[in-house]
């Protein structure tokens, strides 16, 4: 299983660590190593994002539910 198959299974900290270790590898790496990190950019990119707009829209939905149980609490 090629890392490109890999990348939706990681963990959002895997992912983001993966992120950030392919730009690294863009600036500073070999040639092999930039083509490499040029290929899983796209992907990783876009998976970092949409887990970072589905966490966010989690704790949204958190914070309303929490702020509709302290309403109803301030309200009995």
């Amino acid at each position: 299983m090629s890392l490109l198959e890999r990348i939706p299974t990681l963990s959002d900290e895997e992912v983001v660590n993966l992120l950030a270790n392919a730009q690294r590898l863009v600036e500073q790496g070999d040639e092999k190593q930039k083509a490499a990190a040029l290929e899983l950019l796209p992907l990783l990119k876009s998976q970092a994002e949409e887990r970072h707009a589905e966490r966010m829209e989690r704790a949204k939905e958190k914070r309303a539910a929490t702020r509709k149980a302290t309403l109803r609490v301030q309200a009995a």
